[in-house]
């Protein structure tokens, strides 16, 4: 299994954990939604992510979901999701999943951060704990945890904590801080990888402002894979009408609370997973959203067969 690196570029899918109608761990959806994102063109995956319900599985349960996914994956990197409130258990859960193969971690901020000072030292400390050797993702993402990293922040982290190779962006709005990034780049400061999360809702600029690719999901995970390698070629205006063309599902998908809950109908529809049951708590979608969704898919599928698709 390659390791993630300041190079690493595409789309690595949040992927869903999926769960039985009791709960349970549907171990046969987890193979099957791991073919399904890399048949669609998925450079990687990310598991045990906020949209992967991690809060909600026991260690035992992440470990056996993090083992099955990348016996899976067939040699795809896959990102591992270790945030927690504390450092040993992040460390506990890193060392058992990369020995197992994962190709790096991602941690969020926890809510109690309130300084930049405590930001800095909080990312010092994660790198000291996991060691040089781990490569790690830094999900910037305050929308969801409340801790606000500014600029000059994350580039003293990035400055001092070389084992921190990639962003997960979700700052919003953030399109200004890829730019600042990348333009302290070309001013001196080492290069990391930019992916972005949000759902996609912004993936057009953030690839054409220097991100490399996303980090994010999306019951349709091959209007990423192409977005990101339109934009990359610099056909920017084919990706922006691929892209449009997804826009109101990408847009339902961002909804707080149920979210999830679309983004599991649609992959279910798909056959990805056998169930779109969220393990509790956890609310199924109302009859009039699934309604909504539906409407929405085919509204989809008629501006994708004007575009020729």
């Amino acid at each position: 299994m390659s390791l993630i690196s300041t190079s690493s570029k595409g789309v690595y899918v949040i992927a869903v954990t999926p769960f039985a109608e009791d709960g349970a761990i549907d171990s046969a959806s987890v193979d099957s939604v791991t073919d399904f994102y890399l048949e669609a063109g998925a450079d990687g995956l990310t598991i045990l992510g906020m949209m992967g319900e991690a809060p909600k599985l026991t260690y035992t349960e992440a470990l056996a979901v993090t083992r099955q996914t990348l016996a899976r994956a067939a040699g795809k990197p896959v990102v591992v999701g270790v945030s927690a409130p504390g450092l040993a258990a992040i460390s506990e859960l890193t060392k058992a999943v990369m020995d197992l193969g994962a190709a790096g971690v991602m941690v969020a901020p926890p809510g109690n951060l309130k300084t930049n000072e405590q930001i800095i030292s909080y990312y010092q400390q994660i790198v000291d704990a996991l060691g040089s050797d781990v490569p790690v993702v830094l999900q910037d993402f305050p929308l969801s945890t409340g801790v606000s990293i500014s600029n000059d922040s994350l580039g003293l982290i990035i400055e001092t904590c070389p084992s921190i190779v990639m962003i997960k962006h979700e700052d919003w709005p953030g399109l200004a801080k890829i730019t600042a990034l990348r333009e302290a780049e070309v001013n001196g400061r080492r290069r990391v990888s930019i992916l972005c999360g949000n759902g996609g809702i912004f993936l057009p600029e953030e690839i054409a402002r220097g991100a490399d690719g996303a980090m994010t999901g999306f019951g349709y995970p091959e209007m990423m894979v192409e977005v990101c390698a339109l934009a990359a070629a610099g056909d920017i205006d084919r990706a922006q009408d691929i892209f449009d063309a997804y826009l109101p599902l990408v847009r339902y998908e961002q909804q707080p609370g149920i979210g999830l809950g679309a983004r599991k109908h649609v992959l279910a529809r798909r056959g990805a997973i056998r169930s779109s049951a969220q393990r509790r708590p956890g609310t199924p979608l109302p009859r009039t959203a699934i309604e909504e969704i539906e409407r929405l898919i085919l509204r989809q599928e008629q501006r994708l067969a004007a575009l020729g698709r």
